[in-house]
This record gives structure tokens, C-alpha cells and sequence, in this order.
């Protein structure tokens, strides 16, 4: 059954592309083999379209085919990441620093860490949500040994200065670790320029399948060590055990093939849209952007009304968010708006809206009349 109302939650995830699509279905009816079947041309090729893929992937975002392992997602990736360097480097440190309003996958594993005995910093945001980078700097000990700073905020759209980060990481020999799930596919994405050691992401993100996702990990300057979270076989340089998702890791490389392809006409459009979305919303009296407006992805607004939304009346024709869809079940106001100052009320009267290539701009003039009555 086909949905009439207006799609606006494409940070929570998007419509799969119809050449993505295309892309996967030989993979299941056709060629349909085990990519660890070593021994049959039905293993070769499904071997064969995953070598290709980490070639499309790779190409993306600037770093080696072998440096890219294939996960379930971006919180599989995170988890893999953190508690695997953690472990690698426990005899270096145990002190991690993170930000108050990074992701729950990030912000849990921190928590469940603390729990075994690591010493975990969170820095908090100005009300703009950009981490201060002095305080950040000052934060550093002699035992820390991994930072975390999110690329993209999933609620705000705000941008933190990673390649910033980055750098000084590199210097304090520290490994840098990006959750860069709302990054990869909308931003240009250059592990080496902006010095990121390890990077998590996730296809359905930009227009790829559910269910796959990959973490970068750097092999030299620095080489980033990881060990294994998941155990029951050799796959993927023993990193990640489990039979490879083919389909859709054939699917998530399309995806990046599309995403560097159509990149400036993609932000040519969707921040055309978005702008006039703001601009338009912004005559109400009361009403402002939480977030940075100088530094943001150019798909996302979080709008706080001045007052509540008559949301019975409006979800019947748009979706849109309320906050992160990961946690969008809770009772709890959004942590990120929190932690960016606001109170309790302005939590509740604000919204988050993002665009995709897919919106159009009598979608946004439908919102906006029937928001301004």
C-alpha cells in the first residue's frame, strides 16, 4: 500500500533508489552464492561483487578497498570501533572523550564502558551545538587514547570542525573516531584531508537498503588497531565474523557511486528547497532554527515553534520528527536539544525536518500553508 503523506524524516532513513534497486536483485534470484564459498563460481562471483563494491565505497570517501569492513549498520560499526580500539589500547590508556550530544549508539557504548572501568569525558556544546575545540584540547590526558566526535548531528544538522579534530589527534597520537552516519552520502567525505582514523556509516542513509553499513579503519599514519567484537569465523580479515549481506553491500555501493555522482546537483536542489522553507517559517513571530546556521548539513532544520503543533492534524499528511528515530519512543525531551540549552517547553515545540532529492517544492509550500494557519 502506497503512503499519500509527504515525506520530511529523511535523517531517520530514505526511499532506496531505483538503480540501487536494480543493482541488487541479481543478488538474490541469479547470483546468489556465499562470497566465503571458495570453491564455486557461484562464491566467486558473489566474492567478486563485494571486491568491486569496497572499490565503489572506497572511492567515496577517499580511503583503500581493504581499509572498509561491511557491518549491519552504523550502530554495529560504532560498536565495533569503540570497544575494539578501546581493547587494542588498554595498555596505552583508558580515558575516552565524546560530546553530550552525540548519538545514543555512541553515548550507550561510552556508558557500558565506563561500567568496565574506562575513564569517559563528555564535552558539552555551546548553544549553537559546536564543540568548543580549546576545551576539547585541555580535555586531553596522558591516558586518552580515543576521541569520538560525531561529523553531522542527526537532530540539528550541525557540523563540527573534524578535520580540526582530526589534526589534533594526529599530533597527540590519538586515534580519531567519526560517527559519520549523517555525513557520508550528502557531505564531500576525505578521510585523509580531514584526518579521520576510523569512520562509521550507513547506506539507508542515502538512498541505499537497510541492514548494511561499513566502518573505514586506517591501515597506516596511523595504523588503527581493532579487535573483533563478534566471533565465529575468519570473515573480513577476522574483524567481523558472519556470511556478507551481498545484496546489500552491492546495493550501499551503488549508493555511493550515485551519491559522488550527482553530489552538486543533489545540494543544489535540496538546499534550494530547504532554504525556502526556512525563510518562509521564519515570518512566523516567536519561531527560530536551533542549531548553527552558518555550519550545517543542508538538509536538516530543527524549527522550534512557539508554540506546540496541532501534530494530529498535520502527520496525516507529513511525516517529519520529533528528534533522533532511535529514540524517538522515549518520554524523555531530546538530549541534544537539552544539551544544547534549551528548556523543557522549547524541546517540546520543536521539530526536525530533512530533505532528500526526492522533495519538491510544492511539497514544502503544502507544509507551509497548512503550518501557518
Amino acid at each position: 500500500m502506497k503512503l499519500n503523506t509527504i515525506y520530511f524524516d529523511n535523517n531517520a532513513t530514505t526511499r532506496v533508489d531505483d538503480e540501487v534497486v536494480e543493482a541488487m536483485l541479481p543478488f538474490f534470484t541469479e547470483n546468489y552464492g556465499n562470497a566465503s564459498s571458495k570453491l564455486h563460481a557461484f562464491g566467486w562471483q558473489a566474492e567478486a561483487a563485494v571486491d568491486k563494491a569496497k572499490e565503489q565505497v572506497a572511492s567515496l570517501i577517499n580511503c583503500e578497498p581493504g581499509e572498509l569492513i561491511f557491518t549491519s549498520g552504523a550502530t554495529e560499526s560504532i560498536n565495533l570501533a569503540i570497544k575494539g580500539i578501546c581493547e587494542a589500547y588498554k595498555t596505552k590508556g583508558d580515558h575516552i572523550i565524546t560530546v553530550t550530544t552525540e548519538h545514543k549508539a555512541v553515548l550507550d557504548v561510552c556508558a557500558h564502558l565506563e561500567k568496565q572501568g574506562a575513564s569517559v569525558t563528555y564535552l558539552n556544546v555551546d548553544k549553537e551545538g559546536v564543540v568548543d575545540i580549546e576545551e576539547l584540547q585541555n580535555a586531553i590526558t596522558d591516558k586518552t587514547i580515543l576521541i569520538c566526535v560525531m561529523a553531522a548531528n542527526n537532530e540539528t544538522g550541525v557540523l563540527q570542525d573534524i578535520e580540526k579534530i582530526g589534526q589534533i589527534c594526529s599530533q597527540r597520537k590519538i586515534i580519531f573516531f567519526t560517527d559519520a552516519t549523517q555525513y557520508v552520502g550528502k557531505m564531500r567525505c576525505d578521510v585523509i584531508e580531514q584526518s579521520i582514523h576510523c569512520m562509521a556509516f550507513s547506506a539507508h542513509k542515502f538512498h541505499g537498503p537497510k541492514g548494511v553499513g561499513a566502518l573505514y579503519i586506517r591501515r597506516k599514519d596511523p595504523r588503527v588497531n581493532v579487535l573483533a567484537q563478534m566471533h565465529g569465523g575468519s570473515h573480513q580479515t577476522n574483524l567481523r565474523s558472519g556470511t556478507l549481506n551481498v545484496a546489500g553491500i552491492v546495493g550501499m555501493a551503488k549508493a555511493c557511486e550515485i551519491a559522488q555522482r550527482d553530489y552538486w546537483q543533489m545540494n543544489e536542489h535540496i538546499s534550494k528547497i530547504k532554504n525556502h522553507f526556512e525563510h518562509q517559517l521564519l515570518d512566523i513571530e516567536g519561531l527560530s532554527i536551533n542549531g548553527t546556521t552558518r555550519n550545517r548539513l543542508y538538509n536538516t532544520s530543527n524549527i522550534k515553534f512557539p508554540q506546540q503543533l496541532n501534530l494530529k492534524e498535520l502527520l496525516n499528511q507529513f511525516a517529519f520528527s520529533s528528534g533522533s528515530a532511535c529514540t524517538s519512543f522515549e518520554a524523555s525531551p531530546s538530549h541534544v536539544l537539552k544539551g544544547m540549552g534549551l528548556n523543557d517547553e522549547e524541546v517540546k515545540n520543536s521539530y526536525r525536518f530533512s530533505f532528500s532529492k526526492h522533495n519538491t517544492l510544492e511539497e514544502i509550500n503544502a507544509f507551509l500553508k497548512k503550518v501557518t494557519k
